[in-house]
């Protein structure tokens, strides 16, 4: 399971971070063309400035529209473009903010991943030890038990037949008390 979240939050991490990556490239190249004037890109409205950086530049959905959002207020672009420039430096400032915090928090999130590893392989190694030593000492108790079984039956064949022997013992004896008390009378008669 924490395998598989951490798969996932890679992923995200993988996502958001080259997302990131993306807009801060296109940033970079937006904001030099557009402080140098790029010749007519000056006098273009707002709407071809968009259009123009949508096409030129692999900005994400959400940041374009954002972009186009912003630009959509005004009705011209200016060539004072020092505003626009300066929006724009901060959205990558923003977004170099955002990389640089994505990838501490990748950090953190792989350091408490591998020590969460380390820690669930030390116990699986510890109960795995633990486990083999029980199933050995099972193993010898399953062995001893036996043993004793076996001397159980043995020692219940051996009553028995020491039960049986008894019962003709008890029945050879009453006959030869039988006998020996014949034998006394006949020879207090004799006397």
């Amino acid at each position: 399971k924490a395998t598989a979240l951490r798969e996932k939050e890679a992923a995200a991490y993988a996502k958001a971070s080259g997302d990131l990556k993306t807009n801060i490239g296109a940033l970079d190249k937006a904001i030099p063309a557009i402080e140098k004037g790029m010749g007519g890109f000056l006098q273009t409205s707002a709407a071809q400035v968009v259009r123009q950086l949508s096409v030129d530049m692999d900005m994400s959905s959400v940041d374009r529209e954002m972009l186009t959002n912003f630009l959509a207020q005004k009705s011209s672009y200016a060539p004072a473009s020092g505003e626009i420039v300066g929006i724009l430096k901060n959205m990558r400032d923003t977004f170099k903010a955002n990389l640089k915090s994505a990838i501490a928090s990748e950090k953190a999130s792989l350091a408490a991943h591998t020590k969460l590893m380390d820690t669930l392989t030390q116990a699986h190694t510890e109960m795995t030890a633990s486990y083999e030593d029980k199933q050995e000492l099972l193993g010898s108790n399953d062995d001893e038990l036996a043993t004793k079984k076996e001397q159980l039956a043995e020692a219940e064949n051996q009553k028995a037949s020491d039960e049986e022997f008894l019962e003709k013992l008890k029945v050879t004896c009453s006959e030869k008390e039988k006998d020996y008390n014949e034998r006394k009378v006949l020879r207090a008669n004799e006397d």
